[in-house]
């Protein structure tokens, strides 16, 4: 029996050589070919047998879980190939996400190696598993997978492989796909940026030990819009603005929510991503701990086709605290300029960022430069060109969020009445009149089956 084997379809490409996430692929082209050399030699495969099995098996697993972790479906095998092409980052694929197909020698290689990952698609199991008596792989290209829900996986990358997937399956011949591929990205991009909404800093270490910075996806986004938030219309319309003109290539601040505690702040920034994630934004989450990496961040996406706001929640510091001078030199100050491609929005209770004393307006304190203090603390707040104010609302404005959102969630089983004596309750024993207060009344609410979610 003649297998056409993995490892030699793998040996032609070259735009694709170093692929994104090939393991599984490249530990399978390895079993299969060696299951082919040791037959071809003539050697007694019998003894041998079951540890070509487990090896399959082992890797077949290995693609069960990453079929979980990003939701795939139907056929595994060509949802996980779908997948290296959409996430493998090169000079080809990162030019394309910027402009879309252009003319040049390169699109011989990548057509070339199209071609092979068509064969990769449409490759024949059947050999393989009629040898080792197994049908792992009948049953992974035909797979149905149990409904999970969308919470446990990104469900948008999920959508976009699996739909490049079929638009591949269903392609003709390389010339196809080469359209195919370099259309999705220009429209969703490449590699984990592209595909993804929102990140986080996360760490490795290299194989010199040395620890590398790296933004790791945040699979579960809150799903809010600017609609979701009922009042502070002037806030939002602050905030949509500056983000037009970030998105559009203008001139652009760092912004700055700052106010009472539950007003929607946060919200306000997550409903901005969602808003504008079609057209390019991104967002990064950071801590203040984290502070003194952002130019390794900064360093890793400065140079690609996308707008990143680098998020800052709950952002204030304490006396002793020091982080916020890498914040300042990063915002404005260092010798490096901050890439028009990155933002950053913070948001804050402290107009101010920085805890200020009496101590430090004081004639009875003891240091010369008494307005130095004062400056080095109000100037972290002083780089944010755009500062709104979220303050808390009038009880009438509390109930008008109150009634927005149980109408937004229909099956109202109460009347209004009932409703806004309620809510009223509800905020004398829950901290005061809030959106967020509103929020945690209305999940109430629904837990006691007077609002059918």
């Amino acid at each position: 029996m003649n297998f056409n084997t993995m490892k030699e379809l793998l040996a032609g490409l070259i735009v694709y050589k170093n692929m994104n996430r090939g393991e599984i692929l490249l530990s399978l082209a390895e079993i299969i070919n060696d299951y082919k050399t040791a037959r071809i030699g003539g050697s007694d495969l019998a003894y041998k047998k079951s540890a070509y099995i487990n090896a399959i098996y082992e890797q077949v697993h290995l693609l069960l879980d990453l079929a979980t972790e990003y939701g795939f479906d139907e056929n595994l095998w060509q949802n996980y190939l779908a997948f290296i092409i959409a996430t493998s980052e090169n000079p080809f694929s990162v030019i394309c996400e910027k402009a879309g197909a252009k003319e040049g020698s390169v699109n011989q290689f990548a057509k070339s190696d199209f071609s092979i990952f068509k064969k990769l698609f449409d490759y024949d199991f059947s050999d393989i598993e009629e040898e080792l008596g197994i049908n792992c792989f009948t049953t992974i290209t035909n797979y149905k997978a149990i409904e999970k829900n969308t919470k446990r996986y990104n469900k948008s990358v999920s959508d976009k492989v699996r739909r490049l997937s079929r638009d591949i399956n269903k392609a003709k011949d390389s010339n196809e796909i080469f359209e195919i591929v370099t259309n999705f990205y220009k429209t969703y991009g490449v590699g984990t940026l592209g595909l993804n909404k929102a990140f986080r800093i996360a760490y490795r270490f290299n194989d010199y030990k040395h620890r590398e910075v790296i933004l790791e996806p945040i699979n579960n986004t809150d799903d809010i819009v600017l609609d979701d938030l009922i009042g502070y219309e002037i806030q939002k319309k602050k905030l949509i603005d500056n983000t037009e003109s970030f998105i559009n290539g203008k001139s652009a601040n760092n912004v700055l929510l700052f106010g009472d505690s539950g007003t929607g702040k946060s919200s306000s920034v997550k409903a901005i991503l969602n808003e504008y994630y079609e057209r390019g934004l991104r967002m990064i989450e950071v801590y203040k701990h984290e502070f003194k990496d952002l130019s390794s961040v900064i360093a890793q996406v400065k140079n690609r086709n996308y707008k990143f706001i680098i998020f800052m929640d709950d952002l204030s510091f304490e006396e002793f605290e020091t982080e916020y001078k890498y914040l300042k030199a990063v915002i404005e100050g260092g010798l490096e300029k901050k890439p028009d491609n990155v933002l950053i929005y913070a948001t804050s209770n402290r107009r101010h960022l920085i805890r200020e004393t009496w101590k430090d307006r004081s004639d009875m304190d003891d240091e010369l430069h008494r307005s130095d203090t004062m400056q080095e603390k109000l100037s972290l707040a002083s780089r944010f060109g755009v500062t709104i104010n979220y303050s808390a609302p009038s009880y009438k404005e509390y109930i008008e969020i109150v009634k927005g959102i149980a109408s937004s969630m229909g099956g109202l089983k109460i009347d209004d009445k009932d409703l806004e004596q309620q809510a009223k309750m509800w905020e004398l024993s829950h901290g005061g009149v809030s959106g967020r207060t509103a929020r945690q009344f209305i999940n109430y609410l629904i837990g006691q089956g007077l609002i059918e979610a």
